[in-house]
């Protein structure tokens, strides 16, 4: 027997107006369910419009297209019996737990007794019996999320809505309360009837999901859904959730490979409208010396190099897209495999170093080529920083031509292709050819 569907959304569309009466497209065409007894992950990079769409859900925001309905009805603002936990506990400093938890249960106008009798249940259940009269100052992380669970459970929803809400505490903690967490859930002692959690670390998706719906960015759309087919308590040196683990890794990056070799194909000049992400040089001569270096050998797992450096995709992925941009390692399947080039810059000294990273930009890096170009045409050497945004912002976001500009920037200077003088804006050569 089909369990029943709590959450249907379908074809979603979200955008955000921008100066010049365009829009920033968050959201489209995103469909998902969520059924009763489910835990669903939303798994991808920031900028990808996870929490977006929990907002959408929570009926804190509308949609420009398509439809969410909880439980046949649509979603037209908050919903009795959607809740959700944040990432920033979200706590009122200034009330107790015992305060804080029943802020819900007064929003519903229930008996003084039933308020603090279900706030004190919380409180027990999510294992903070003892603690009722402390304020959050007094608490730690983990103690303090722990109060946002039992605040978010204690009005008895049927969806719980996760926006990461283990990323802000230390490992041990945040391992801890996950178990803990799932414990209740496989005990049935929770009072909710299904889950929607964001987050854009793997190895979590696959320890607390049932099924993982993976996003990509501008827009965020689903891409995939991988159901986890594990019993629970899902033991993460197991060869199934290793291998679950990976095949999320490959998925992942063999789309932003695609990406990357269409980028890498543009002839210089072109390729203008491509934002990218800043990632340090010194980053990116890390990870080199990093899988140059024993065990690996010029080629390593992506998941191990993410344990062994303790990396999310937020982290990892933008340093191996740089990497790939250029061209001094490859990403396939899941691994990443430094390229003759890249050995070579593991290898070399600080000047050698600095030209292989100028040849690469110059080659690689349109942008990069342009504004080099742009500067040997110039009499003065010189160009105002005003130039390159606005060219950017005809293709780009704001933020996203802030982002890439930077990006160049930082990479320039390691690579000394040109300078870049931040107090008076402006980009010039140091030695002009």
């Amino acid at each position: 027997m089909a369990e029943a569907t709590l959450l249907d959304v379908h074809e979603v569309r979200r955008a955000f107006p921008r100066q010049g009466g365009e829009e920033l497209l968050v959201l489209e065409g995103v469909n998902l369910t969520l059924r009763e007894g489910e835990i669903v992950g939303l798994l991808g990079r920031s900028g990808s419009g996870k929490s977006t769409l929990l907002r959408l859900i929570a009926g804190l925001a509308q949609p420009q297209g398509g439809s969410l309905t909880y439980l046949g009805t649509p979603i037209d603002g908050p919903a009795n019996g959607i809740a959700m936990v944040f990432q920033s506990f979200a706590l009122f400093p200034w009330l107790t737990v015992l305060e804080n938890v029943q802020l819900g249960l007064e929003a519903m106008r229930l008996p003084e007794k039933e308020i603090r009798t279900r706030a004190l249940a919380a409180i027990d259940l999510i294992g903070l019996d003892g603690y009722e009269s402390a304020y959050p100052r007094e608490l730690s992380g983990g103690m303090r999320q722990r109060v946002g669970f039992a605040r978010a459970m204690v009005v008895h929803p049927n969806i719980l809505l996760m926006d990461e809400p283990f990323s802000a505490l230390d490992v041990l903690t945040a391992e801890n309360l996950r178990t803990d967490f799932l414990e209740l859930w496989g005990d049935k002692k929770l009072p909710i009837k299904g889950v929607i959690l964001v987050t854009h670390n793997i190895e979590e998706a696959v320890q607390m999901c049932d099924r993982v719906l993976l996003f990509s960015t501008s827009p965020g759309r689903v891409t995939t859904e991988i159901k986890i087919d594990m019993p629970r308590p899902r033991e993460r040196t197991s060869p199934t959730f290793e291998d679950y683990v990976d095949r999320i890794y490959v998925d992942m990056t063999a789309r932003r490979v695609d990406r990357q070799a269409y980028r890498q194909a543009q002839p210089a000049g072109y390729g203008l409208d491509t934002p990218l992400t800043h990632v340090s040089s010194s980053t990116i001569a890390g990870l080199i010396e990093t899988v140059a270096a024993p065990p690996y050998g010029g080629k390593a797992d992506l998941p191990d190099i993410a344990s062994d450096l303790q990396l999310e995709i937020d982290e990892l992925f933008p340093v191996t897209e740089a990497l790939q941009l250029l061209r001094l390692g490859d990403v396939e399947g899941g691994d990443i495999k430094l390229t003759h080039m890249g050995k070579r810059f593991a290898d070399a000294d600080t000047n050698e170093r600095k030209e292989i990273f100028s040849r690469a930009l110059i080659s690689y890096v349109p942008l990069a080529a342009h504004i080099r170009r742009v500067l040997d045409e110039r009499a003065n050497h010189t160009a105002p920083r005003r130039r390159f945004i606005d060219e950017l912002e005809d293709h780009m976001a704001e933020d996203a031509a802030q982002e890439t500009l930077r990006a160049v920037i930082s990479w320039a200077r390691f690579a000394e292709l040109f300078s870049y003088d931040k107090e008076g804006e402006t980009f010039s050569l140091e030695n002009p050819t």
